[in-house]
């Protein structure tokens, strides 16, 4: 499979970090790791939502770390004791360890998180500080203002 360097564009956009960071993911699938599967979705202008399958998994099995512009989350199954007193026939239900990374865009912080029905619902919010916001810059308007040249003696 090729392998596109997508670094020099970087320096000449503006805005699109996150959408590059995404194509250099996508093309480097034979090292992604496909367990556990997850979904990415917006939930309102600046609110996402990271939903992530973790069939069999507890609250004492994840965590959730997120540290600078990154966010790992990890599942490890605790060994119980009734685990060795019973025989499994079929193992279909995944509980490998795992830990799964994603890059985080400028000012995006993580709100929350919540364990429903074998889904981990990570809540996201890019919170754009006000001195990075856009501003208008009102135009001067009026008469112009005119400068009478003094005449040499």
């Amino acid at each position: 499979m090729r392998s596109y360097d997508l670094s020099p564009l970087y320096r000449s956009t503006v805005g699109f970090d996150r959408l590059f960071s995404l194509l250099d993911q996508a093309t480097n699938v034979e090292n992604a790791p496909s367990y556990p599967p997850y979904n990415i979705e917006r939930t309102a202008e600046n609110a996402y939502r990271i939903s992530i399958a973790v069939a069999g998994f507890g609250d004492a099995d994840l965590s959730i770390e997120s540290k600078e512009n990154a966010l790992t989350v990890r599942g490890e199954k605790k060994a119980t004791d009734d685990a060795d007193k019973r025989e499994i026939l079929h193992q279909g239900i995944a509980a490998r360890a795992f830990e799964r990374r994603f890059q985080l865009a400028d000012y995006v912080q993580v709100t929350g998180a919540s364990l429903e029905n074998g889904l981990l619902h990570i809540d996201l919010v890019r919170e754009i500080p006000e001195t990075k916001k856009p501003r208008l810059i009102p135009i001067g308007g009026g008469a112009p203002k005119v400068i009478e040249a003094k005449k040499a003696a």
